[in-house]
């Protein structure tokens, strides 16, 4: 999957968006100022998309796929990075970044669960 299509999807989801980090050289994913995954590269030079998972999801799909280890430079336990250059299906990446997204969609206040349902028409989001 390539990055403009990995942002441009991230960025259908209700009130998230994409910025990017100079000092990180990274674009991050996030939900109002919550990150939920971040492209970059990894020390080697490879391109990477970084995303946050519940830890047993994460663990599923690193022993599913190669290309997916605990995150680069975040918490191994709850970050996972997929390397963009291997053979992870779009649908699983696509997954894992809607799954992130929804994870900190429900760490955040119940008010602001409602804001955002409100900005989509007959949302199921919660």
């Amino acid at each position: 999957m390539k990055e403009v299509d990995i942002c441009s999807y991230a960025e259908t989801f209700p009130a998230a968006h994409t910025d990017y980090k100079a000092e990180w050289g990274a674009t991050r994913l996030l939900l109002d100022d919550k990150m939920f995954g971040m492209l970059g590269q990894d020390k080697s030079g490879k391109r990477i998309l970084t995303v946050k998972l519940k830890p047993e999801d994460g663990e599923l799909l690193r022993e599913q796929y190669a290309e997916i280890v605990p995150g680069y430079y975040m918490n191994k336990v709850h970050w996972n990075s997929i390397d963009l250059a291997g053979q992870v299906p779009d649908e699983t990446i696509k997954a894992m970044i809607q799954n992130a997204y929804q994870l900190i969609l429900q760490g955040m206040t119940k008010k602001r669960q409602r804001e955002i349902n409100e900005l989509v028409p007959d949302s199921t989001i919660s």
